[in-house]
């Protein structure tokens, strides 16, 4: 894949060039490196009404401290304010740069979407965080938290015994890595043909900045 130009538009102001907010330019998403509907295709269900005029792809890891802290700060304010609203719509994309543990727990998550079930599945297993590579994602682990997200347990061991989802999870951090993903929580904020870049748990200003303006 060829690489994306960067750039910050004057629009965007200092203090958002300070916390990072890289926008690409304007260039259409369906063309070039990767459209939205590959995004989509890659990640988790819609939170939201998946017609709304933004959408936000996040790039996450369950191990991460970042994303974490996202889920558990900022998250739920972003939803109450811009999901809830019909302003825009999640889509949640597996970065898994904290190794073996977090293929796990991105399998478990895509398991327990044939459910019906992978936000409350992502809720339970961000909420469960105990560190980086500590070893709190295990089989025994990943059980307890499909009882607590009501999830049918013997269902999910049977689709994580398979390796079901294992390579769409490996090549869906090769995809990301493709189009300048390095970090987590790596966010891209669409609308039309107009992509924002936000990189880290920024604070809460910057999402609302970005998504504001679209």
């Amino acid at each position: 894949m060829s690489k994306v130009m960067l750039a910050i538009p004057v629009g965007i102001g200092v203090a958002a060039a300070i916390f990072a907010a890289v926008y690409f330019g304007t260039n259409e998403p369906e063309s070039g490196d990767f459209t939205v509907s590959e995004l989509v295709t890659l990640g988790s269900p819609y939170m939201g009404d998946e017609s709304a005029p933004i959408t936000i792809i996040e790039f996450g890891d369950y191990q991460c401290t970042y994303c974490y802290k996202f889920h558990k700060d900022r998250l739920g304010i972003i939803q109450k304010e811009y999901i809830d609203s019909g302003k825009a719509s999640l889509v949640f994309v597996d970065f898994t740069l904290n190794g073996p543990d977090s293929v796990l727990a991105a399998e478990a998550a895509h398991c327990a979407n044939e459910q019906g079930k992978f936000w409350p599945m992502h809720d339970v297993i961000y909420r469960s965080w105990k560190g980086e590579r500590t070893g709190w994602v295990n089989r025994d682990a990943i059980t307890q938290f499909a009882q607590a997200a009501e999830v049918d347990t013997a269902s999910l061991n049977e689709c994580l015994d398979s390796k079901k989802y294992h390579q769409e999870v490996l090549d869906t951090y090769e995809f990301a890595q493709g189009i300048e993903i390095n970090a987590t929580p790596s966010f891209l904020i669409i609308s039309g043909d107009k992509i924002t870049k936000i990189t880290g748990n920024q604070p809460l200003e910057v999402f609302r900045k970005v998504l504001d303006g679209m």
